[in-house]
C-alpha cells in the first residue's frame, strides 16, 4: 500500500506540473497581456506602448523562465523602468532593491500580487477558501446522508411505488440547474407576497455570522443538484447487489431482509457512489460560481470569476492551482478508499 501511494503521488506531481504549465501558458496569452498593460497602464496605450510596458515587467522573457520565476525554482525579474519605477516579479507596493527577495513563488509560499484587490494573492485566496469550505462542510452534511438513504431506499425493492417516487425525484433535482432552483427558492422563500419570507435572499451576512436564515437556502441549492446524482448511482449499485448470487442464497438460508441489506448489501452497495461523493469536492470548489454569485456569498467561487473578468493573472492562477491540487488530492483518497471498500482488490 506504501508503494501504491508513493507511485500514485509521484504521477499526481508530474500530473500538477503539467497542468499548472499549460494553465500558465493560457493566461499568459498576449491577449491577456494587453488586456493587463492596458488595465494597470491606460487603455489608450499604443501597441508600442504595450509591448514596452510588458518588456519593462518581464513579460516577454522566454515562457519556460517566466513559469520557474512563478514556481520559484528560477530569481525573479526585477528592473527600473525609465521614469525611475522599481518593478519585477518579486516587488511589492514601497518594496527595495535591497528588501526585494531574489526568489519568490509557490516553493517559497508566495503566490503573487493581485492587481485587482491590491493584496496578497495568497491572503485573498485563504479568505475566500474557507468561505467556500464552511459552505462545502454543510453542503456534505446535508446531501451525502440524504443521497445515500434515497438511493438506499430505492434500490431495495426495485420497480416498487417508492422506487418510482424516489427515481423521479431525484432525476428532476438531477435535470434542474443550481440558477432555476436558486431562483424560485428567493422567490418562493424570500418574497412577503407569497407569505413566506422565511429566508434571506442574500448569504452576504453569512460569511460573518452564519444562521438559519441567512445561510439555508444556497447550501439547500447546491445540495438538492448534487443529491440527485449520487442517489442514481446508489440506487443502481443497490439495485446490482440486491440480485446478486449471495443475496439471494442469504434470502433462501431465511435471513431477515433488513439484516441482508445491512450486514450483506450495503457495503457492496456504497462502493461505487464512494467515488461519485469524492468527485463532487472539485465541482463544490468550482462549481459553486453560480450559487455563491446568485446569493452574492464571496468565496472561491466569486473569486475565480473575480480573477477572470478583471485579468488577475496571478490570481487566476493561484485559483487554478488550488482547484488542480483538490482534483488530485481527491482522485488519489478515491482510489485509496476504493481499494479498502473492494474486497476484490488487492495490491500485490
Amino acid at each position: 500500500m506504501g508503494l501504491f501511494i508513493l507511485r500514485r503521488f509521484g504521477v499526481m506531481l508530474l500530473t500538477a506540473l503539467c497542468l499548472t504549465f499549460v494553465v500558465f501558458f493560457l493566461t499568459n496569452l498576449y491577449p491577456n497581456l494587453e488586456k493587463l498593460a492596458k488595465t494597470q497602464g491606460n487603455q489608450r496605450m499604443s501597441d508600442e506602448q504595450v509591448a514596452t510596458w510588458l518588456e519593462n515587467r518581464g513579460y516577454d522573457q522566454p515562457l519556460l523562465s517566466q513559469y520557474g520565476q512563478w514556481l520559484g525554482a528560477v530569481p525573479g525579474f526585477r528592473n527600473t523602468t525609465a521614469d525611475g519605477q522599481f518593478v519585477g516579479t518579486c516587488v511589492r507596493p514601497g518594496s527595495t532593491p535591497e528588501t526585494t527577495p531574489k526568489f519568490c513563488g509557490l516553493l517559497q509560499g508566495n503566490w503573487g500580487y493581485s492587481t485587482v484587490f491590491k493584496d496578497e494573492v495568497s491572503t485573498i485566496v485563504s479568505v475566500r477558501l474557507g468561505n467556500t469550505g464552511y459552505l462545502m462542510f454543510w453542503v456534505l452534511m446535508l446531501m451525502v446522508p440524504s443521497a445515500l438513504l434515497v438511493g438506499v431506499l430505492a434500490g431495495m425493492r426495485e420497480g416498487s411505488p417508492l422506487d418510482r417516487t424516489l427515481s423521479t425525484f431525484s432525476i428532476i433535482t438531477t435535470a434542474t440547474p443550481e440558477y432555476v432552483s436558486g431562483v424560485i427558492f428567493i422567490a418562493v422563500f424570500t418574497s412577503s407576497t407569497v407569505g413566506l419570507k422565511w429566508f434571506k435572499g442574500t448569504a452576504t451576512s453569512a460569511m460573518d455570522n452564519p444562521t438559519f436564515e441567512n445561510f439555508f437556502l444556497p447550501v439547500l441549492t447546491i445540495s438538492l443538484y448534487g443529491m440527485g446524482y449520487i442517489a442514481r448511482m446508489t440506487r443502481a449499485s443497490m439495485t446490482e447487489v440486491m440480485t446478486a448470487q449471495y443475496v439471494r442464497t442469504a434470502r433462501l438460508k431465511g435471513v431477515s431482509f433488513p439484516n441482508i441489506v445491512m450486514k450483506h448489501a450495503l457495503r457492496n452497495a456504497l462502493i461505487a457512489p464512494f467515488t461519485v461523493i469524492m468527485l463532487q469536492f472539485p465541482w463544490l470548489l468550482n462549481g459553486v460560481v453560480i450559487v455563491e454569485t446568485l446569493f452574492n456569498y464571496k468565496g472561491f467561487g466569486w473569486v475565480l470569476v473575480q480573477a477572470a473578468g478583471n485579468n488577475d493573472i496571478q490570481l487566476l492562477l493561484a485559483v487554478s492551482v488550488v482547484s488542480v491540487f483538490v482534483v488530485l488530492v481527491t482522485q488519489l483518497i478515491s482510489d485509496i478508499g476504493y481499494v479498502y471498500l473492494n474486497p476484490r482488490i488487492r495490491i500485490s
